[in-house]
């Protein structure tokens, strides 16, 4: 089983202390061990592990009942309900019903886990694999940017991971390749795709990080969206401070229309992301 650093493991420290700048080393660790600094992590899909299911090792007393899609499979169910600030491997050793040591023979980390799980809920992007000929690149891009963002929000736990890991995983790299694929068909320079994906794609991105925020700090408080709102803007209406801050947002929301605040988080994204495709194509026009 291999060895994991102590920025992995939950609470692992081996005590020793660091050598001084004069050379002198404190504790009865060798100069040599003692100049050692870990090299810094980069990522669980560069070192080829996840090709095995399983470590192999002369021993045979590896857990039975267990695999890397099980372990990932439980780890995302755990960050849906509990968020990863409550993700531990003991806490999903538990749920799993084995050993926290078990879970070290199928990753080294519990970042090897968390980029395990980031990259699994993206095979819930269908369609990935467009038909030859493709569709017309703005009926992609809507169904992609769609796709992403109810990923965000089903995942409310993606978002942060997605800034924090390279996130080079397989079916993450499928969708990235989707993404180039639509672009590739607007007829912008590869300068301008790539500017391009940036702006639909950090619009997606941000959009569904609060949307998934939002729903789940309802589902916490134990309210229906609407009702959330409801509550919060009353609680608005009731500070003098606020209630004129807020008069212009209040008379935005009546011209949108009726319609719960999910109608209206529809019709406000696929109006931005219209915008978005119309820029792309002025964009090209000038090219």
């Amino acid at each position: 089983m291999a060895s994991e650093p102590d920025s992995g493991r939950d609470g692992a420290s081996d005590g020793a202390s660091d050598d001084t700048s004069d050379g002198t080393v404190h504790g009865d660790r060798a100069p040599e061990a003692a100049a050692e600094r870990p090299t810094a992590r980069t990522s669980v899909w560069l070192d080829g592990k996840p090709a095995a299911r399983g470590r192999r090792n002369d021993r045979t007393d590896a857990p039975s009942g267990l695999d890397r899609d099980r372990i990932t499979s439980v780890s995302v169910r755990l960050l849906d309900t509990e968020g990863p600030a409550k993700f531990s491997m003991r806490r999903l050793a538990a749920e799993l019903g084995v050993t926290a040591m078990s879970l070290y023979w199928y990753v080294d980390t519990k970042d090897d886990l968390l980029e395990l799980a980031l990259d699994s809920v993206y095979a819930e992007i269908t369609g990935i694999a467009a038909p030859a000929p493709g569709p017309d690149w703005r009926e992609r891009l809507r169904e992609l940017a769609f796709q992403h963002r109810a990923l965000l929000v089903r995942h409310h736990w993606v978002s942060p991971l997605v800034g924090k890991y390279l996130n080079i995983g397989p079916r993450s790299m499928e969708f990235s390749a989707a993404v180039q694929e639509a672009m590739r068909g607007t007829g912008l320079s590869p300068r301008g795709q790539a500017g391009a994906i940036a702006a639909v794609f950090q619009f997606v991105y941000g959009f569904g990080t609060v949307e998934g925020h939002f729903v789940q700090r309802c589902a916490d408080a134990g309210l229906s969206q609407d009702a959330y709102f409801r509550r919060a803007m009353g609680a608005i209406r009731e500070q003098p401070g606020l209630e004129s801050a807020f008069a212009n947002a209040e008379e935005m929301t009546a011209s949108r229309g009726s319609g719960t605040v999910e109608d209206l988080r529809e019709r406000d994204f696929a109006f931005a992301l219209e915008l978005l495709v119309a820029g792309i194509e002025a964009m090209r026009d000038r090219e």
